[in-house]
Order: structure tokens, then sequence, then C-alpha cells
């Protein structure tokens, strides 16, 4: 503490008032130049053993600092008593648990990183597979005319899935970094669904599937008409593939004070019990899921209505059917 400059000062200054206080005392009386002495020593050693006490709590914060800069949040340094001291203690606690939440959800992120790219790597690894194998047997030049074409076909739909998963991904990382400004435009709801609804007629007229819409041309949602049709290409995606040949989907959607709601069925072979919870987050195949599916296009739709203040829910029944209810609120709640 001595060796601190601006102590040194302080004493100085608070000795040198004290002499000149006591030298002017004794020219009136040597009994008050005593006493003037005595209250100095006293004031000086008061100011002392306070700046001690200071030095020695400050040195404890400092001890703090180093441990929580090695990663222990667990340091409750909060002070409910009054002064400086205890409310630098308390902001420091507040930095504490603010870096606590930081670290935790770093590691969330960390865990989240490891689990994406360990499924990425199992979604790629099969086509990539599959496409090497068929490059060396292309490579033979007693295979057949044939067979060569199956295989430069088959090739090319395994690089088109690889393409769409990597575009899908693309997607999926823009809207979970935030880097996707969301229109909030006023979209009529009927011009929203024929959009969604065109590249899947194809599909369905292969599958002679039919399709009803039921709704007011009036109704209408506050958001981007683009990502909220690629939401609903995906739902309509995959209700076209889990639903028979000859069977019929149903859209229906209306409006009220408080959100804009739509309505997706299909009378298809439903969802089963144990893995509705699950349909929604990434590269999650259930049962019934299609051999090729990879398990993105749910979780893309739902990221996509979530970020633009709305909700998705699903209920179904196996060998009855699936509802997809998607409400897109009107204000934040």
């Amino acid at each position: 503490m001595l060796r601190n400059r601006e102590i040194q000062m302080l004493l100085l200054t608070m000795c040198a008032i004290s002499l000149v206080a006591i030298a002017i005392a004794a020219f009136f009386s040597l009994a008050a130049a005593v006493l003037i002495g005595i209250t100095s020593v006293l004031l000086i050693g008061c100011s002392l053993l306070l700046t001690s006490w200071r030095y020695r709590e400050l040195a404890k914060l400092s001890g703090y600092l180093r441990q929580i800069s090695g990663g222990d949040y667990a340091l409750d340094v909060r002070d409910n008593r009054e002064g400086e001291l205890s409310i630098l203690k308390n902001d420091i606690y507040k930095v504490t648990l603010m870096l606590s939440e930081q670290s935790s959800q770093l590691q969330q992120d960390k865990i989240r990183l490891t689990d994406a790219i360990s499924d990425i790597s199992h979604q790629l690894k099969t086509p990539l597979t599959s496409m090497m194998v068929m490059a060396d047997l292309l490579s033979d030049a007693k295979l057949t005319v044939t067979k060569r074409t199956e295989f430069t076909r088959n090739i090319r739909i395994q690089l088109e899935r690889i393409e769409w998963l990597v575009a899908s991904l693309l997607k999926l990382a823009k809207i979970d970094a935030g880097a996707i400004q969301f229109k909030k435009d006023q979209v009529a709801v009927d011009k929203l669904l024929q959009k969604a609804l065109e590249p899947v007629l194809i599909p369905m007229d292969i599958k002679s599937q039919t399709v009803s819409i039921k709704g007011a041309d009036t109704v209408s949602l506050i958001g981007d008409f683009n990502w909220t049709a690629e939401a609903l290409i995906n739902i309509l995606k995959n209700c076209v593939e889990h639903t028979a040949a000859g069977g019929e989907i149903a859209i229906s959607f209306a409006e009220n004070a408080l959100f804009t709601e739509i309505m997706i069925a299909d009378n298809g072979q439903g969802i089963a019990k144990e893995d509705r919870p699950y349909i929604f987050k990434r590269f999650y195949k259930g049962k019934n899921a299609n051999e090729d599916s990879i398990g993105i296009g749910l979780a893309m739709a739902h990221s996509i209505i979530t970020s633009q203040n709305g909700d998705i829910d699903v209920q179904s029944e196996q060998a009855k059917g699936t509802q997809f209810r998607i409400k897109f609120y009107k204000q934040i709640i």
C-alpha cells in the first residue's frame, strides 16, 4: 500500500498540514499544540486503517476476477451493504452471471455445431459413396450402354440431392445467424397458397391426388411472401409424399383479431405418436419416412414460420392422416 505514489502524496500532505497546524497552535499554547498533534496522529491512523482495509477488499476482488477469468463462474461476491465497494461487487457479480450464460450458450453452440457437422457428413456420405462406386463402374470399357445410361442417371439424381441439401443447409444457416431480414408485407393468403402449390402439382397429378382450398380471398397475414411460400412448399411436399395415390389434401385458412391461421391436412398414413415431438428437428426421420428423405424440410418450415412471429403445430393419427396448423400472430406475444 505504502508503495503507491498516491498514498505517499496523501500521507505527506496530511503530515505537512498537521505540522503547520501544530506550529501555529504552539504560538498560542503548548496544550493546544499537543491536542492538535494527538488529533492529527489519530486522523492519519484512521485514514491509513481505512485505506488498508480498502486495499484488502480490492485485492480480494482481484482474486475473484482471476478466478472468473479462469472459468470459475460459481463465485458469489454480492454485498447488500451501502458503499462504492458493495456496488462494485454487485456489478462484478452481474458480469459473472452474464459471462456464465455466454459460456453455457457457447458450449451449447459447439455441441449443436458438432451434431450438425456429424449429421451433414452422414447425409453426404451415402450419395458420395454411391457415386464413387458408379463412377468406378463407368470406367469399365465392357459396360453395356443400358447400364452406362442407368449409372449416369443415378449419379445425376444423387448430385441433385446433394445440391438441394447444401442449398437447404445454407438457408437454415442464414436463418439461424439472423442474416435474413424477413419482410413484413401484407400478404394475401390465397395467392401465397397458389405460389406454394405450384412445385407440388406435378407430383400430385402423378399420384392422382386432389387438393381443396377453403378460405376468403380477403384473408391476409404480415410476413415475407417468398420465404413463407418456401415453408408451405416443404409442408405440402411432406403431405404429398406421405399420402397414398388417390388421396386428398385439404387446405383452409381464416383470420381473427389475434392471428391468421392456415391448416393443411392430408388423409395419408399419419405420423407415429413417438415421432410427433421430433418431426421439426433437423435430420430427424420418423418410422414412416421415405428412404430418400433427409429430414430437413419440416425443420426449415418451422424455422421460417417461428422467425416471423408464427407458430406451427401438428396433429396426426396413424392411417387417418396429418394436420398442420400454422398461426401468424398480428402482434408480438
